[in-house]
């Protein structure tokens, strides 16, 4: 039976999109489902993930904090990631329930909830070839450094500071990298299109709404990459207490 690999880069407030991907395959490689997608409230969210995963096995990799107990500053798995990734600049930003929650909710455990009740389990890794129906928090800074095999994170994202040039010539870096993954262990097929269209062009909404599928469709392959090689490739920083992220890691970490 295939799994279904599913990214989101889920927005911390419903006001702004989230970006959706799927990949169905197994840990041996997996093919795009369909063009990544953009998403608005948890019910849409909610409902894309039950459509591509129906209910069969399905990993779910969300780019967002999805256990956050802390009221303020930072959990011990953002200081933890950050010593173990700062020569990459690739730390985490804080994450506490003063900066995300909303109504007193915080919208990553929001969704899991939900998840939940489709069936799927909340957990804070991923064994290879592991089954079942499994939501986990990633990041993918430090994945792509360990994927990718990068000295340092790439800076396609606005922050002051950041000239459009060096955005524009990160985004073809990044454009690259996810091209790549069509001959990467393990591979995937089926995103070329996606990758077309030259995001060092954009700008803008249209730019931010590239970005946020882009990203949604690393998280997918990160499930994919999990999947496959388990803690041989991959850790945990923090746990289902205190919070925790999930990542691939270079091989010096391994």
């Amino acid at each position: 039976m295939h799994t279904t690999y599913i990214g989101l880069d889920l927005a911390w407030s419903a006001r702004n999109l989230s970006g959706a991907a799927a990949l169905i395959g197994s840990p041996a490689g997996a093919a795009l489902a369909e063009p990544p997608a953009l998403l608005g409230d948890l019910e849409q969210i909610v409902g894309y993930v039950a459509r591509l995963a129906g209910d069969g096995p399905s990993i779910v990799a969300v780019d967002a904090p999805l256990l956050v107990p802390n009221a303020s500053g930072h959990r011990p798995a953002e200081a933890a990631l950050g010593r173990a990734f700062r020569r990459y600049d690739a730390g985490a930003h804080p994450a506490n329930r003063q900066l995300l929650a909303r109504d007193g909710e915080v919208r990553g455990e929001a969704l899991v909830r939900h998840l939940e009740a489709l069936g799927f389990r909340h957990v804070d890794r991923v064994a290879a070839g592991e089954p079942g129906r499994l939501v986990t928090e990633v990041y993918p800074h430090p994945a792509m450094v360990a994927i990718f095999g990068l000295a340092r994170t790439l800076k396609y994202k606005a922050r002051p500071g950041r000239t459009e040039a060096d955005r524009r010539a990160a985004w073809r870096r990044y454009q690259d990298c996810l091209r790549s993954l069509g001959g990467a262990e393990p591979p995937i097929v089926g995103h070329e299109a996606f990758l077309g269209l030259d995001a060092a062009a954009l700008t803008g909404r249209a730019l931010k709404a590239y970005e946020d599928r882009a990203d949604a469709l690393f998280c997918a392959y990160i499930a994919l990459y999990a999947h496959r090689w388990g803690a041989a490739r991959c850790a945990t920083f923090g746990d289902m207490r205190g919070g925790y992220i999930f990542t691939p890691v270079p091989e010096e970490l391994w």
